[in-house]
């Protein structure tokens, strides 16, 4: 099988650019960016692009080593002493996690870069065998008898934790109609609660249909893609538009859900590393060259959805259309959901008591 879809491994570290130097030569520096499942082959590709550009403006040679796994997994080892420059994980609140449990980088890192220190964005789409046998086209369909859902582990996985707040998100916008000032409405609450509690039985049923829950994102895309376990992939867009990529259009397609959420990977300078390294200048420069032309026209290759409007617009037939609703207009933002949803004891592990039970 194609090399993407080999098994995810926590902390497996790759070299991706190399110059001519060596590892003791005295102008060359050595960056790791410790990130998430479905960016090893962007991150490939802007270590290679990024290396050079550098080499040009200033005669420097950089190693940068990439390190993959669930972003979870990620961000504690990175507070447990995993001494990563940079960090590009799939969610706000690993990083916050970094800045309360590892205290390695600010309070303000998300305010040090535009659009919150992300620099592009996703959603969440469903992967299914090619001709869709099981006519899936919504939401509602992952529930249905006859459907075998997979997705990860949302207590591993921040791209499971997406999947899971795009299913809550899905019922609570068909129920309050998109009107999000509900949730904050007093004279709405009867409404409000009767919403949450069918999006915890949309939810639990959802689970009830899935047979596995793998630890990253990488990994449930090879159990449904090279395993064939499974009709449907609940994935992060850019994983599915790659699969389809990697293994042919004969095999896989992607389905859009008429609502979804809008995911927004952040990244971060880890400051205790860069600044004992003396490697803040070009970390800097690293992050700050994803929101450059060609960082943008990377991302948008990768499947990503670039930030830059000007790069969006050249790929119309790219990324499908839909409802998207953000994790702050839901949940109130990723502090309160992961409090509320993930943390021990919170709705996941109450619901997937229940639907395994």
């Amino acid at each position: 099988m194609r090399g993407i879809y080999f098994l995810s491994v926590v902390l497996l570290i790759v070299l991706t650019a190399c110059s001519a130097g060596t590892a003791n030569d005295t102008n060359q520096i050595q960056l790791l960016n410790v990130s998430y499942d479905p960016t090893r082959e962007l991150y490939r590709d802007v270590n290679e692009r990024f290396s050079r550009q550098w080499l040009a403006k200033t005669g420097q040679h950089i190693s940068i080593k990439q390190s993959h796994g669930g972003s979870g997994s990620q961000a504690r080892a990175v507070i447990e002493g995993l001494r990563a420059d940079v960090v590009t994980l799939a969610l706000g609140y690993d990083i916050d996690a970094i800045h309360k449990r590892g205290k390695k980088l600010g309070s303000d890192w998300q305010t040090r870069l535009p659009d919150n220190s992300s620099p592009y964005t996703s959603t969440i789409v469903f992967l299914v065998r090619k001709g869709n046998p099981k006519n899936i086209h919504d939401w509602n369909d992952l529930i249905r008898s006859d459907v075998q859902v997979v997705t990860p582990n949302p207590k591993t996985s921040g791209g499971a934790r997406w999947n899971y707040l795009a299913a809550w998100g899905y019922v609570m916008d068909r129920e309050l109609q998109g009107n999000w000032n509900k949730l904050n409405d007093p004279s709405a609450i009867e409404q409000v609660a009767e919403a949450q509690a069918k999006a915890e039985q949309f939810v639990a049923a959802l689970y009830r249909n899935t047979p596995v829950l793998d630890r990253a994102a990488r990994a449930a895309t090879n159990t449904f893609a090279q395993r064939g376990i499974g009709d449907v992939l609940i994935a992060w867009e850019n994983e599915a538009l790659l699969a389809i990529k990697e293994l042919g259009d004969q095999h896989l397609e992607l389905v859009a859900p008429s609502s979804s959420i809008l995911a927004e990977p952040p990244v971060a300078i880890v400051d205790t590393v860069v600044d004992r390294k003396g490697t803040r200048q070009v970390a800097e420069a690293y992050l700050q060259y994803l929101y450059s032309d060609e960082g943008q026209e990377l991302v948008a290759n990768h499947y990503f959805r670039p930030r830059n409007q000007a790069v969006m617009n050249r790929y119309p037939n790219t990324f499908p259309v839909l409802r998207l609703f953000t994790i702050n207009e839901v949940f109130g933002g990723w502090q309160k959901a992961q409090a509320e949803h993930f943390a021990d004891g919170g709705r996941f592990d109450r619901i997937y008591t229940v639907a395994k039970g």
